[in-house]
């Protein structure tokens, strides 16, 4: 049974910083592409990070400079580091685990930037 488990979402205020780790089971971690998306209200979902099983990161222009995408296979962890947050990332933030047609995806993590 693969699970994806986000956590580390909460309320920060904007310029703060949060991470998001999210643990991956039932799965050859090592092998899969990893991402992290997210869905404000009324909008559709956007990728905001990934990196390949080969270390390969990008990134969405939004948050280019600003967030910081790792994995540690080790671990069976991906994480999102973020800093300088700002109101407009506030989303629910999900966990994606990727290889051909095997696609998983975790329950999602809230997070908000207000004051």
């Amino acid at each position: 049974q693969v699970q994806l488990v986000e956590s580390g979402g909460g309320l920060v205020q904007p310029g703060g910083s949060l991470r998001l780790p999210c643990a991956a089971s039932g799965i050859s971690f090592s092998i899969y592409n990893m991402g992290w998306y997210r869905q404000s209200l009324g909008k559709q979902r956007e990728l905001v990070a990934a990196v390949t099983s080969g270390g390969t990161t990008r990134y969405a222009d939004s948050v280019k400079g600003r967030f910081t995408i790792s994995r540690d296979n080790a671990k069976n962890t991906v994480y999102l580091q973020m800093d300088n947050l700002k109101p407009e990332d506030t989303a629910v933030y999900y966990c994606n685990a990727r290889l051909n047609q095997f696609d998983y995806w975790g329950q999602g993590t809230q997070v908000t930037a207000s004051s």
